[in-house]
């Protein structure tokens, strides 16, 4: 009997995933500085925290683009919202603008700790929209 081999399935390269979750992270950042900058522009009518939300939103909606080539678009932007809420909360307390509560941190670990969570599940194969990634 002739059996035909199996086709190799490609391994995923996790080079590009950790570099796509980097950018994420980093685009995290820039969305709890362009939201901080956003409630110091007073109505975008004080221009240098208007123009550090233009830059910063601008490059923290370019990273997401980027990372959602690699990671699944709902996961990419449940983390990407729930770390840059985290960030902009943690600096709001931090700098005293919104007092801290002990429920208040635990609320706030457990979205760092849900988007944590989200980077652990396995990305559900590599085909978006029936089209193989790239």
């Amino acid at each position: 009997m002739n059996v035909a081999p199996k086709p190799a399935v490609p391994k995923p390269d996790t080079s590009k995933s950790a570099a796509a979750w980097m950018i994420l992270l980093g685009s995290a950042l820039l969305e709890a500085v362009w939201a901080t900058a956003l409630g110091l522009s007073d109505g975008f009518t004080r221009p240098l925290p208007t123009a550090v939300f233009a830059v910063t939103a601008t490059l923290s909606m370019l990273g997401l683009g980027v990372a959602v080539k690699r990671i699944p678009l709902g996961t990419a932007y449940a983390v990407w919202v729930g770390i840059g809420a985290a960030l902009t909360v943690g600096w709001a307390m931090a700098t005293g603008v919104e007092p801290a509560s002990p429920l208040k941190l635990l609320f706030i670990a457990g979205i760092v700790g849900c988007a944590a969570g989200l980077k652990l599940l396995p990305s559900g194969g590599p085909e978006r929209r029936g089209r193989p990634r790239t």
